[in-house]
């Protein structure tokens, strides 16, 4: 795969709207482990101040699964809006950790909440909480879900190698969740755009676990249960995709970079975030940044993002934002959301 990975730009730009975010919810693990925790262990600390901008990432304790963060941040969701778990009629879970294969980590969620509804997993990686958040806007519109349950919600720290001097201390484990209802013609996605790029599939994958490369122990001496990133690539991929996407999906709303409250894109490195910002022209007060303290949390970092922006007072009903999310597939989405 060359370095100059082609942007593929035929995905489509829709409008949805008709959706309301009731509220917003998220959680991370108690253990925090620092740059200096790393250096202890022969990891450059320097290098990963300079090169991610991560200070620092919460890794969950042994006896805590995905499934485990999604509920936590799914009940205080939960809590925020009020709503008892009869309330809720659909429950998603964007998350590329799950517990096990089989089942569906959403089912163990919904249970532990007691909620009586259809669950389901989404597997889009770092987007897989746009591609839930988009699957879920379009059960509401349908009338099909009348409080439909988004969450994502990811435990990396049980994919990366603790041998991978370069992928290790990107990563950290959290979740955050939303709650959406029907809302007015005004509210919702005034622009969004899901697309995949299957070319780029082998610069970002975990291989063994699946029906292509099953467990083994021959696999497991390559390093094939670990996730592998190529990370020159996908760095340049990710700030082109920001840059495009971002001007797509405003364009179809109608909108100008300075028309949107807060830009909450995936916090996969903090120089991806840079560059995208100065490649639009955006301030950077405008940017939601948590990756210097949480690292990448993979599908949580978007609602993770956006719950502490919520409870900072920095967004709420009325705003607009610009969401965003990339990586593994290669997978996007990219939206503008009137809250």
């Amino acid at each position: 795969m060359a370095d100059d990975l082609e942007l593929n730009r035929r995905s489509p730009v829709r409008r949805l709207t008709g959706v309301r975010l009731v509220a917003t919810g998220s959680y991370v693990p108690e253990r925090v482990v620092t740059n200096a925790d790393l250096a202890a262990l022969g990891f450059d600390a320097d290098w990963i101040v300079q090169r991610t901008g991560i200070l620092e990432r919460r890794f969950a304790p042994p006896e805590m699964a995905t499934s485990d963060v999604a509920t936590e941040a799914a009940r205080r969701c939960m809590e925020a809006a009020d709503v008892k778990p009869a309330d809720i009629d659909l429950v998603i879970l964007g998350t590329f950790t799950a517990d096990m294969p089989v089942p569906a980590s959403a089912c163990r969620v919904q249970d532990n909440l007691g909620i009586c509804a259809a669950a389901f997993d989404v597997q889009a990686a770092c987007a897989g909480f746009m591609y839930s958040l988009v699957t879920a806007a379009q059960y509401v519109v349908a009338g099909t879900s009348q409080l439909a349950l988004v969450i994502g919600a990811d435990c990396n720290s049980r994919a990366i190698n603790p041998n991978d001097k370069k992928t290790y201390p990107l990563f950290g484990d959290g979740g955050g969740a939303v709650l959406l209802s029907r809302g007015t013609e005004e509210q919702g996605l005034l622009g969004y755009t899901l697309g995949s790029d299957g070319a780029g599939r082998d610069l970002l994958c975990r291989p063994m676990g699946g029906s292509r490369i099953p467990p083994s122990e021959e696999a497991m001496a390559r390093g094939d249960q670990y996730l592998f990133m190529n990370g020159r690539p996908v760095f340049k991929w990710a700030v082109r995709l920001l840059d495009d996407t971002v001007h797509a999906v405003l364009d179809r709303a109608g909108l100008a970079i300075s028309d949107i409250d807060l830009f909450v894109m995936h916090q996969a490195n903090k120089r991806i975030l840079d560059a995208a910002a100065e490649a639009m022209d955006i301030d950077p007060d405008r940017i939601a940044i948590n990756v210097d303290r949480y690292g990448n949390t993979s599908a949580g970092s978007i609602p993770l993002a956006l719950d502490e922006a919520h409870r900072a007072g920095r967004v709420g009903p009325g705003s607009r934002l610009c969401l965003s999310g990339f990586g593994a597939g290669l997978a996007w989405g990219t939206a503008v959301w009137q809250w």
